[in-house]
């Protein structure tokens, strides 16, 4: 027998037993790791509050400036149903679109994942999802939105849990009641009555296809902006119903072929024109889904106060103006009855309202904050918001921005300005033919009354001096500072835009007027809601106040001090005499559109400043002399009466730069000491005070003084001989035209107006005409180093119709002035 040694069983080799215990050790590493990496997730997703599935909706409240509940606003428009109200055809369509193992997984398709993790670890980032039913509702419920592998394995140990704890169907009901599927609609009912018009347990095999097939992407893919590839995805869940075996192929063809019609789109229903408004700002704040999850509370710059005083005050205008004997038009009361008879008997859209409207806006002058918003007469009738939305002409209520351009432009605030008639081709409004007239005047009784303080233009609104100072101003720099003062539609480029004919919302028009208290700035923006907290009170969202410069502090006081005069005495001067406006400092300016179409008011005091606009949506005349001054002023005087109780009025602060200048009345220049008393011409009227006080600054004043009350006539002559006096010159040269040859003379009989032969009056005439002689108004040009007469301008192309021939004479030989008495 050998005496060999017996060998050893290959287990207890070293060979073998290092590598198993290092297999162990890895192993046992990666178990430890596993139940840590379980337990975490685990623990995570426990902390959830299942019974969140079933708060679908969670309301927002509404705060107003006070700090006090006033509603409540339902971000999205949903209707739940349960489980036996939706169609099986839509359960079968989602199933196959979106999660054909829905019936089988546990919440998670490990396939799904796998395919999905590949596809993401090639791209370097999460590209392509492979979410189930259960995970979608878990991530919509929760918020788990950020795009990150750590959140994505927390979605699927949330998924599990929900499997544990809810029956398939129910996770199916909460799923379909909870989804967005485009157009503002969330969950099936109300996609299907949105779409369709039909409940969601009604819908056929083609419609709940449609509907699974908006998961993908609700809004590219709906039916209202792109028909064809809604369409197309249709088809396509259809073909996934058919492969899944959930409808046959004939049904599948037969629902292909049928057209995929849908419902003209309809707005979401809010309470009020302001509550919309806080919806589309809260949406495009913090989203739709955040606030549909969480419940905000959304605190807003409305004054419950001023909010019912212009909803009331509007309707009470609106109503009296509907009572007139001459109104012609649609009223409220009879479109309301046509609106319950057509709904009892019709079931499509029923025609828009053609009654008259109106819109309110009133915002903080610092902050833009709005204190009271009506956009229409009734938002359930019409959701057109017409402060915000429409656009319509202003009439002179545009006009303190062009009278601010020319006093940018450096015109002297005390200069005169001529209100007689102008030809209207030079405006063009209402027409190309014929004088001015008096084009969206604010009174019946509107007359000429030759050279007057711009002042004075600007409160009487008065169109033809207006135009003028326009002309001064320049159209390219009108159109330059409306930009800047916020109107952000362009305006036409269009002397008749002098006179507020091109259109602009009424919100511009309110934030323009801001720059007039805010010392040259106006508000950046318009804002409503203030901040926005979550319910635990953390602040997701806050408003900053924002300035834009538009004009520089003394423009803007001295364009002020014109308003002040327009309400005081004015177009505005109703507000004190009829309306019953309370003694504090304000300004504000009248709008009439031409033909009555448009009635304004847009004023302001040191804290508010509040337009008002009446009209149509389709412009026609409210009735004939319908003036801003009587239909919207009393609506502005009513808000503006019941803001002083919280925001008392001062009166505005005039820049250091801007001092008070005595004018004088007859000349617009600076007034010498026999300025201050005028006499006039008809000796049986009493004197008149000559003089006026301006505001204006050192660079706008003119360096001379009154020239035409300061020296005797014979100095007045004197001085006119020195002046450098603009003349008309002619369009050709007249050296290079052959003289016309008189071959008689050119006037038979008596020569009153002594045109052969021009000659001297007598000294008695002379003494006769100085002692019967009234000065006549002048007007100067602002900042010359001496001082001129303006005389006859020469004739401009917008004075002729274009073809017309031209007479061209040479001017007449000047009449030598000596200071040889005899000569006079």
């Amino acid at each position: 027998m050998s005496n060999k040694r017996q060998r050893r069983p290959f287990f207890l080799s070293l060979w073998f037993a290092i590598p198993l215990l290092i297999f162990l050790l890895t192993m046992g590493g990666v178990a430890f790791f596993a139940y840590t990496f379980v337990q975490k997730y685990e623990k995570e997703a426990g902390a959830f509050d299942l019974s969140k599935l079933d708060a679908v909706e969670s309301a927002s409240v509404l705060y107003d400036r006070n700090g006090n509940v006033f509603g409540k606003v339902f971000i999205q428009n949903r209707e739940q149903v349960s489980f036996d109200q939706i169609s099986s055809h839509l359960v079968d369509a989602v199933v196959a679109a979106e999660d054909n193992r829905f019936y089988e997984h546990t919440g998670v398709d490990l396939l799904g994942i796998a395919r999905a993790f590949l596809k993401n670890a090639k791209s370097g980032r999460i590209k392509q999802g492979a979410s189930t039913v259960t995970q979608q509702l878990a991530r919509n419920t929760f918020d788990l939105r950020d795009r990150t592998y750590d959140r994505k394995i927390l979605e699927v140990f949330l998924a599990m849990r929900i499997e544990k704890s809810v029956p398939k169907n129910k996770i199916m009901e909460l799923y379909l009641n909870r989804v967005y599927l485009g157009g503002g609609l969330y969950g099936a009912e109300a996609a299907s009555r949105g779409y369709f018009g039909k409940s969601a347990k009604d819908l056929s095999i083609g419609e709940a296809a449609m509907l699974a097939g908006l998961l993908k992407s609700p809004n590219n893919l709906s039916p209202w902006h792109n028909l064809e590839a809604a369409t197309a995805e249709r088809d396509f869940v259809i073909g996934r119903m058919v492969e899944e075996r959930k409808i046959t192929p004939e049904q599948g063809t037969e629902a292909k072929n049928q057209p995929l019609l849908v419902q003209p789109k309809s707005h979401i229903v809010s309470q009020s024109y302001a509550i919309d408004l806080i919806r589309q700002q809260v949406e495009g704040n913090i989203g739709l889904e955040s606030v549909e999850s969480q419940g905000y509370r959304i605190y807003t710059t409305l004054d419950p106060t001023l909010q019912r005083t212009a909803e009331q005050a509007l309707e009470r205008e609106l109503d009296k103006v509907e009572q007139r004997s001459d109104y012609q038009h649609q009223k409220y009361s009879d479109y309301s009855a046509f609106l319950k008879s057509w709904k009892g008997s019709h079931t499509g859209p029923p025609p828009l309202p053609d009654y008259l409207q109106g819109a309110v806006l009133a915002v903080d002058n610092f902050s833009g904050a709005i204190r009271a918003l009506v956009g229409g007469r009734d938002f359930a009738q019409s959701e057109f918001d017409r402060a915000f939305q429409s656009k319509r002409p202003a009439g002179t209520a545009f006009t303190p921005l062009v009278f601010a351009a020319a006093l940018s432009k450096g015109l002297f605030p005390g200069s005169l300005c001529d209100d007689s008639p102008m030809d209207n081709r030079q405006v063009m409004v209402g027409g190309t033919t014929g004088i001015l007239g008096e084009w969206g005047v604010e009174r019946d009784h509107n007359q000429y009354e030759g050279p007057i303080p711009l002042r004075r233009a600007l409160a009487e609104s008065k169109n033809a001096a207006t135009a003028r100072v326009g002309i001064v101003a320049g159209l390219d720099s009108v159109l330059r500072l409306a930009k800047k003062a916020g109107i952000q539609d362009d305006l036409r480029p269009f002397p008749s835009t002098f006179l507020g004919s091109s259109e602009v919302t009424l919100a511009d028009l309110v934030t323009a007027y801001t720059m007039f208290p805010g010392s040259g700035s106006r508000c950046g923006r318009l804002m409503l809601v203030a901040k926005i907290e979550t319910q635990d009170g953390r602040e997701v969202y806050k408003a900053e106040p924002q300035r834009e410069e538009v004009i520089s502090a003394a423009v803007a006081y001295e364009t002020h001090s014109f308003l002040s005069e327009a309400l005081s005495t004015g177009t505005g001067a109703p507000a004190h005499e009829q309306f019953g406006l309370k003694p504090f400092p304000a300004a504000g300016k009248t709008g009439t559109a031409y033909n009555f179409t448009d009635v304004w008011f847009l004023g302001y005091d040191s804290a508010l400043t509040c337009g008002v606009w009446i009209g149509y949506d389709k412009p026609q005349t409210i009735y004939r002399g319908a003036f801003g001054s009587q239909i919207a002023l009393p609506v502005w005087t009513d808000i503006m009466n019941a803001s002083i109780a919280r925001d008392q009025p001062r009166p505005l602060g005039r820049p250091f730069d801007v001092k008070k200048v005595e004018v004088c009345l007859d000349t617009g220049m600076p007034a010498s000491p026999k300025c201050s008393l005028a006499f006039v011409a008809d000796s049986s009227l009493p004197p008149r005070k000559g003089t006026f006080v301006e505001f204006a600054t050192a660079a706008q004043t003119p360096k001379e003084t009154c020239w035409l009350h300061g020296d005797d006539t014979r100095s007045f002559l004197r001085n006119l001989r020195a002046m450098d006096i603009p003349r008309a010159t002619s369009a050709t040269e007249v050296t290079q035209v052959t003289a016309v040859q008189l071959h008689a003379p050119t006037v038979i009989g008596d020569d009153p107006y002594q045109s052969i032969k021009p000659r001297l009056k007598e000294d008695t005439q002379l003494a006769e005409a100085k002692a019967n002689w009234t000065p006549a108004p002048r007007a100067l040009p602002v900042d010359k180093p001496e001082p001129e007469v303006r005389r006859a301008a020469p004739v401009g192309p917008l004075d002729r119709r274009q073809g017309d021939p031209q007479v061209d004479l040479p001017p007449p030989t000047p009449v030598d002035l000596t200071d040889d008495p005899a000569t006079l």
